[in-house]
């Protein structure tokens, strides 16, 4: 299950607007009756499609991802504090956090060039960058 945030539609509204769509799949854990709520809130749900595997699979692994390397070390306080941390996160997968399945390049960041040089081996200056103070780690070649 996902949702689709929106812009906001007046002053004061969160600064990622309200949630529009509602994203899941057919599941009985979904009644008829959590739609009819949603949609009295003004939210629309949107139904997966009928055995299409890929459809669910990508979000569910980010929601994985997102709940073992995240919410399952940090303690939220609040719905601020869990907006906070969610958009940290969200920039430190798509900028940072290696992926396999991109030959250990970010979503939003090219696989770097190979290191061939001995010496620039040998002499390799890394750099820890701590996000959500200290649950996630990046590290960079320093100049």
């Amino acid at each position: 299950m996902i949702y689709i945030p929106c812009p906001p539609t007046h002053p004061g509204q969160d600064e990622k607007g309200s949630v529009k769509f509602l994203i899941h799949d057919r599941d009985a854990k979904f009644p008829a009756l959590i739609d009819e709520i949603l949609a009295d809130a003004g939210i629309q749900t949107v139904l997966t499609g009928i055995r299409v595997p890929r459809m669910n699979s990508i979000m569910e692994r980010w929601v994985q991802s997102c709940r073992h390397e995240l919410l399952d070390r940090t303690l939220i306080w609040n719905e601020h504090h869990l907006r906070h941390a969610l958009r940290e996160y969200e920039k430190f997968y798509n900028s940072h956090r290696a992926n396999p399945a991109k030959r250990q390049a970010a979503p939003l960041r090219p696989v770097p060039a190979p290191i061939t040089d001995p010496d620039r081996i040998a002499h390799l200056n890394i750099r820890r960058h701590d996000r959500l103070g200290g649950v996630l780690h990046e590290y960079l070649h320093a100049a």
